[in-house]
């Protein structure tokens, strides 16, 4: 029995001896970029996120950037926040991942193409970035319609849609950004009217929607508006008439409604606006007379109301203006005699790309100062 005792721990280290080792462990991970697809275009701040797994476990990621590694995440989910401001607008990049088990064993990711591109921020997740207060986009070939999301921007005082290729109408919604100074949707596609809602931007300094396809009448809730100083609104299809409201603009200087449909008279109201020193009313269908109100202007310095459909007589108030540098009266139908006061004014009579008022009924005698610059005029009616 005692030889027995003695021969038990021998058999013991010789069968520990024998045992077979570990394997060791040589399976590489797997590894993918799950948030993007190669050729997706990205803008903003992109979250770039990782799936990988392996049988003893993950020790870390490896994100690179264009072969550059910038980030080196060790905790799940593995994820890179990639600010894409600092980047071109239209550069590409490529963007791989390497993952590492803890055995040290590691694998590369199919890398994949990203595009750096402004156009897909509004119309992506742009509109839930509450804290957003300027955006430009303009000229940035933008398609499609403003999504009405575009209300929830409301830190906004900045907004440039300007020289895209946008179309529908534009939203009810953009009423929601009060804090708005500046907006410009100009030179787009747009169509239907402008939105009542537009007068609750009560901040606004600057008003730009030329150049679009607009129709219906000016709202007359741009009275509202009361801080603007520019408003530009021509190359539309505007009809209807000049709301009364507009002499509530009294901050206004530049007011240019040229190249629309625009009927019906020419509001005494506009005689408020005495900041005015641009006003272009031309290429519209304007009845009735030039509103002696107008003398109001003191600031003027242009004065376009050419082809129209007015009548009556030039008003001896518009002598009164005496910072006007151009007057274009061409293609309308006034009729009588010009008043003596327009040689009260500062206008080079001789250069007819500030000074023009032929095509119309006016009648002789012509005031000394621009009887050699009248042009044709149909006399017929004249005594």
């Amino acid at each position: 029995m005692r030889k027995l005792y003695l021969l038990l721990p021998i058999l013991f280290l010789i069968y520990w001896g024998c045992e077979e080792p570990t394997e060791e462990d040589t399976t590489p991970p797997t590894v993918s970029i799950s948030s993007h697809s190669s050729g997706q275009s990205v803008n903003g701040i992109v979250t770039i996120t990782v799936t990988t797994q392996d049988n003893e476990g993950i020790s870390k990621v490896e994100f690179f950037i264009d072969d550059s590694l910038v980030l080196t995440d060790t905790e799940s989910p593995y994820e890179y926040e990639w600010n894409t401001t600092q980047y071109e607008d239209g550069s590409e990049h490529i963007i791989k991942v390497i993952s590492y088990d803890n055995s040290e064993n590691f694998t590369e990711s199919q890398p994949i193409l990203l595009i750096v591109d402004s156009r897909v921020y509004l119309w992506g997740e742009l509109y839930s970035i509450e804290n957003t207060d300027s955006l430009d986009l303009g000229w940035n070939q933008l398609t499609g319609s403003i999504p009405t999301e575009i209300g929830n921007l409301t830190n906004l005082f900045y907004l440039n849609l300007g020289g895209n290729q946008l179309t529908g109408s534009i939203p009810p919604e953009i009423g929601n950004l009060t804090n708005l100074t500046n907006l410009d949707i100009s030179n787009n596609e747009l169509t239907g009217s402008i939105p009542p809602e537009i007068g609750n931007l009560t901040n606004l300094t600057k008003l730009v929607l030329f150049e679009n396809q607009l129709t219906g009448s000016i709202p007359p809730e741009i009275g509202n508006l009361t801080n603007l100083t520019w408003w530009n609104l021509e190359f539309n299809q505007l009809t209807g008439s000049i709301p009364p409201e507009i002499g509530n603009l009294t901050n206004l200087t530049y007011l240019i409604l040229r190249s629309n449909q625009l009927t019906g008279e020419i509001p005494s109201e506009i005689g408020n606006l005495t900041n005015l020193t641009h006003l272009y009313l031309h290429e519209n269908q304007l009845t009735g007379s030039i509103p002696p109100e107008i003398g109001n202007l003191t600031n003027l310095e242009y004065l376009w109301l050419y082809s129209n459909q007015l009548t009556g007589e030039i008003p001896s108030e518009i002598g009164n203006m005496t910072n006007l540098e151009g007057l274009n009266l061409y293609d309308n139908q006034l009729t009588g005699e010009i008043p003596e006061s327009i040689c009260d004014l500062n206008i080079n009579w001789s250069n007819n790309s500030v000074f023009i008022i032929s095509n119309n009924q006016l009648c002789p005698p012509y005031p000394s100062c621009i009887e050699d610059y009248v042009g044709e005029q149909d006399t017929t009616n004249c005594n």
